[in-house]
């Protein structure tokens, strides 16, 4: 794994830890020498920096967001500036619209973006693919398991790479998010941008 020489060890980094691929966010986390807390209350987005929305199944988290009592809280975060990067799911729950959402499913309308859940495909048409991020000297490898596609992008969104023609990784002030997981990379680039913005 490229390693960061920078000292983050003041900074707390959230992991919604509900369902999903939140352990291994985690340790990319510890190896950049972060703080990382797994968030499954209120209380515990209360210690923290920043959040990650990891991968995992969209709907799924969206209801254990209610019945832990979680969405609202971290609703009201994100839209107060906490800084916040969604991967894959994380990624269609911070989305404005999903287009092929269940009905009852809730996003946090914090990204002016659309999309289409699985749009790559399903688990065994999962694919990796190297990808030029603004800023970075060499491509990244992404990992695009069950990906979400990224069907419209708002004004204000920061395209900060592509996969072909689609926006694979954006940012909105403090949101960002990938349609892959760069948790399984062995490549923490993508998350010391994310600690930038914190």
């Amino acid at each position: 794994m490229v390693r960061s020489s920078s000292n983050n060890s003041a900074k707390t980094v959230g992991v919604l830890a509900l369902q999903g691929a939140f352990a291994s966010h985690e340790l990319v986390f510890e190896t950049l020498g972060v703080n990382c807390r797994e968030v499954r209350t209120p209380q515990d987005l209360g210690q923290v920096d920043a959040l990650v929305l990891p991968g995992g199944e969209s709907t799924t988290i969206s209801q254990l967001l209610e019945s832990s009592e979680l969405f609202e809280p971290v609703k009201k975060s994100v839209h107060e500036g906490m800084p916040v990067f969604g991967t894959c799911a994380g990624m269609i729950l911070l989305s404005k619209k999903i287009l092929d959402g269940r009905a009852d499913q809730l996003s946090f309308e914090a990204i002016d973006i659309e999309v289409q859940r699985n749009a790559y495909g399903r688990q065994v048409d999962s694919f990796e693919a190297d990808i030029e991020v603004k800023t970075f000297s060499s491509p990244f490898h992404a990992v695009f398991i069950r990906a979400p596609r990224i069907s419209k992008l708002g004004p204000s969104v920061t395209v900060l790479a592509e996969l072909e023609e689609d926006a694979v990784l954006a940012r909105q002030n403090n949101v960002m998010v990938a349609s892959f997981h760069p948790e399984l990379s062995h490549d923490d680039r993508i998350h010391r941008l994310f600690l930038k913005e914190i």
